[in-house]
């Protein structure tokens, strides 16, 4: 039995248009004969503007052939907002269609589209644990993790849906230190939401952050996310990298200083782990635009700490090495 509309005596009425109609392309697309088909058949309602729920039939049958065809997602929710179809059972019937496709962003942007005419945070609430879902699949998936903001931005005033946030990226950075949408997501949930109830006092958010991105750190040395997280946070804060010149220096050595049972630890300068390959990349960069920030006779050790990276450390940025050089030589 054929699957092609053609033959399917309900689609009887609907005059199908053909995408290269009376036209001879140098190199068309070789589509499949039911993709064809179902285009064909969709460019026919789009012309006459049908919105049933055929056309709803029609709009998925092609979504899973091509689910980054943006006229079929747009139509689609034309249609179902024309039917009046409950935009929850919408986003249900979607779910496995974004969980197969999720790299897709017309999944996202539909399912954006639903929530903002819902306007419910309820829905919203749900869409933050689905995402979860996803997310426990790929965990570093852009467009997952932009709908996620976007949805705690939508809703920014709705203090229940930002009160997990930290403490899930907390357990994600547990599974994987080096997650970079994670250590992002941090960011934007700590510093660029705005002041949330139990943030006023920025000092404790700042002692706090730097706290915690110095512990993960110690874990994985050479960890750009983590270092580019205690950059960030220096930078909103206006805070001079020169605070933490304590803390960075023995991550810069060969070898870290040995500790004695008897000595005391560091709370707030966590020693690189024990086998962490060390200097540590980041660490010396870090150092560098300390001494350079400094300026003066400390430009010197900069611009050595830039040779190390170029000829030694970091070999495969030393062009951008060599730039840093020549920039603070000349502006020496």
């Amino acid at each position: 039995m054929s699957e092609l509309l053609a033959d399917d005596p309900e689609w009887a009425d609907v005059v199908p248009i053909r995408q290269y109609e009376d036209v001879n392309p140098i190199a068309p697309i070789f589509y499949s004969e039911e993709y064809k088909d179902a285009t064909d058949y969709f460019r026919g309602v789009l012309k006459t503007g049908e919105m049933s729920p055929r056309v709803l039939r029609l709009t998925e049958r092609i979504i899973r052939m091509n689910p980054a065809h943006y006229t079929a997602w747009q139509h689609r929710y034309k249609t179902v907002i024309a039917l009046k179809i409950p935009l929850e059972q919408e986003l249900e019937l979607m779910n496995e269609i974004a969980t197969t496709f999720l790299k897709t962003y017309q999944v996202w942007h539909h399912r954006r589209l639903l929530l903002t005419a819902l306007n419910s945070i309820d829905a919203a609430a749900r869409e933050l644990e689905f995402l979860k879902t996803v997310l426990r699949a790929d965990a570093k998936n852009y467009h997952t993790w932009s709908f996620r903001q976007w949805i705690l931005a939508h809703f920014n005033k709705e203090g229940r849906l930002w009160a997990g946030e930290r403490a899930y990226i907390e357990d994600l950075l547990e599974q994987d230190v080096r997650n970079n949408s994670a250590w992002h997501h941090r960011f934007f949930v700590v510093f660029a939401s705005g002041v949330r109830l139990g943030d006023e006092d920025r000092d404790q958010v700042l002692r706090r952050e730097l706290s915690f991105a110095k512990e993960k750190i110690a874990l994985a040395p050479n960890n750009s996310s983590a270092w580019n997280y205690l950059r960030g946070t220096l930078e909103h804060t206006n805070t001079p990298f020169s605070a933490l010149a304590v803390f960075v220096e023995p991550y810069t050595t060969s070898q870290p200083p040995s500790r004695g049972t008897d000595d005391v630890v560091d709370l707030d300068n966590p020693p690189p782990s024990a086998g962490a390959q060390l200097p540590a990349t980041p660490a010396l960069e870090f150092m560098a635009d300390i001494y350079e920030q400094e300026g003066g006779n400390a430009t010197g050790k900069a611009v050595e700490i830039w040779k190390s990276l170029a000829n030694e450390k970091d070999v495969m940025r030393k062009k951008y090495w060599e730039y840093r050089i020549r920039n603070a030589l000349s502006n020496a």
